[in-house]
């Protein structure tokens, strides 16, 4: 399987923190984009930034900004499909895709999720981690919480994810699970798939990462 290239996914409201970008807040004297692009680099080919808007206030990143294909805000899946447009364009197979509010995914996140896709034909891989007592959001079969805007997607698929698109879909999960999408399961004992949703969050972010 080749090198994948990397999309992080900035394309969200951010409507719990009062709107603005999530990515641009100021985590450990860096914005958490920073710290998202950091922990990416290592782990793909060039990246590219998912976001709508005025490009010009991230091209201190120096990321090319992809906006969505599809207007009116509709969801991950979108940011997805832009990703996957833009990597054909390089000639590229595949994209990891991470989301640009998670400062602290795992450092093997492309590994683990490019060894759960051996043998695929067109690889398709969510991030996974076990499900906690109180957790009820994006269950799979197997009872394992599926973390949508963490994954492996083949750029094979992506007419078919705008057709699906345009046809009204938005759940990630359906789409994936339509083509047999695995998971890669990571157990940290820390959440690795936290992210910034609140003005709390940050708080909890802020502590993690002084810790």
């Amino acid at each position: 399987m080749s090198r994948p290239l990397g999309v992080i996914l900035a394309g969200g409201q951010a409507t719990r923190m009062g709107g603005g970008d999530k990515g641009l807040l100021p985590l450990d004297e860096r914005p958490i984009l920073a710290h998202v692009i950091n922990r990416l680099a290592s782990q793909v080919g060039t990246m590219a930034l998912n976001a709508n808007g005025e490009p010009a206030r991230f091209e201190a990143f120096g990321l090319p900004v992809l906006p969505d294909p599809i207007p009116g805000f509709a969801g991950p899946l979108v940011g997805v499909l832009a990703g996957l447009d833009w990597a054909a364009g390089q000639g590229a197979d595949i994209i990891v895709t991470v989301a640009a509010d998670t400062p602290f995914f795992p450092t093997d996140l492309v590994a683990h999720l490019t060894q759960t896709a051996e043998g695929m034909t067109h690889p398709l891989v969510l991030a996974a981690t076990p499900r906690g007592d109180t957790d009820t959001k994006s269950m799979s079969g197997s009872g394992l919480i599926r973390h949508p805007t963490f994954g492996l997607w083949p750029t094979a698929l992506r007419h078919d994810l705008r057709a699906a698109l345009l046809d009204g879909l938005r759940k990630v999960v359906i789409w994936t699970d339509k083509h047999h999408g695995r998971e890669a399961v990571f157990d940290d004992a820390l959440d690795p798939f936290f992210n910034v949703n609140t003005p709390e969050d940050l708080d909890v972010a802020r502590r993690r990462a002084a810790a």
